[in-house]
Order: structure tokens, then sequence, then C-alpha cells
């Protein structure tokens, strides 16, 4: 790997850390300087403008997220298990503290007062989290390996609101295990077996 694309990738390091605790507007290029060690010019090198660095960052955490799916899919084929390991992904994640929030839900409340280009990538992101959430409960649905009780595109938004809705109650109450508390009755109506 180049020197320019490891710079690179630890500006966008930065970015995500710093947004993540202090949204968008809670960080400078200084910022980003201070922690990768580098001048604010070698920033603007990489990224023009703080508007090209989030965008980009949103970029590629959908690009992961697209790659992540496929992956998942590759090596689970049943709908509640996907689910299951979604969760399952973000539940370890919250509990090692190596992404204790999602950045895009973070910048999502932050979507009136995000710059037009970085507030299309956020939507981008969640568009396509529901498109591929839509896609496992329409298989679930047909194979019957999930019980739905609404139409699958309400059943992914609801099961996204419920993921990151547990991410914002351990956040707030400091407790990784909240995450996974929350997210067990929401399993459990989405297994077949709660039905009998």
């Amino acid at each position: 790997m180049s020197n320019l694309s490891t710079t690179s990738d630890e500006i966008l390091a930065s970015a995500r850390t710093l947004i993540m605790s202090g949204g968008y507007n809670g960080f400078s290029y200084a910022d980003i300087a201070e922690v990768v060690g580098i001048r604010k010019a070698s920033i603007h090198h990489h990224f023009p403008s703080k508007v090209d660095l989030v965008r980009e960052l949103v970029k590629q955490y959908r690009e992961v997220g697209v790659a992540g799916m496929a992956t998942l899919e590759q090596h689970v084929s049943n709908p509640l298990d996907i689910l299951r390991a979604y969760a399952g992904h973000w539940a370890k994640c919250i509990e090692d503290s190596s992404r204790p929030f999602c950045v895009c839900a973070l910048l999502a409340s932050e979507l009136p007062s995000l710059p037009p280009e970085v507030a299309k990538e956020v939507t981008a992101f969640f568009r396509f989290i529901s498109s591929w959430l839509t896609s496992v409960m329409e298989r679930g649905a047909k194979e019957k390996t999930l019980n739905l009780s609404s139409e699958p595109g309400v059943e992914a938004e609801a099961f996204l609101a419920t993921v990151y809705g547990a991410m914002l109650s351990a956040r707030a109450y400091g407790n990784g295990e909240v995450f996974a508390t929350i997210l067990a009755p929401t399993l459990n109506r989405l297994s077949p077996v709660a039905t009998h």
C-alpha cells in the first residue's frame, strides 16, 4: 500500500472517530491534522473540503456494507439467521467498542444541517440497508423462515429502526448489553417458531 492511500485511510479513520464523538460539525481539519500527525494542507491535498472527506467516508462505509452483506449471504442462507448475524455484528461492535455506533446513523440525526452532497450519501446508505433487509424479509416470507406481521418493506424498516434505536439506547445507558436485550423480542417475533 502506498503512503498516499495510507494517509488517506488514516484521515478517513480519524474523521469517522471524530464524527462518532462529536458529529459532522464537531470536528475540523485541525483536529484531524493533530490526530494523524500531518499538516492541514496535506488533508486538503487528499480531500479538498470537509464535504469531500465526509462524502467519501460515507461512500466507503456503504461499499463496505455492500461487501459485508454479500459475504454474510454467501455463508448464511436462512433469513432469520441472516438477521441474527446482522444484529450480532452490531452487538459485537458495541461490546468491543470497535464501532459503538453507526457513523451514518449519527450523520442521519444531523441530516437537516448537513451539506446536500453528504446528506445524499447518508440517504443512499439507508436506502441500501433498507433494500437489503427488504430482500431478506421477502425471502423469509416466501420460504416461511420468517414470521412477518406486515409487508416485507415495513418489516425491514421496523427491524432497521429497532437496530438503530437499540444502538442509541446502548449508547445512552453506556451498556452494550442493552442492544441485545432490545433486539431479542424482535428476533423472537420474526421466528416462525413464535407462531406455534
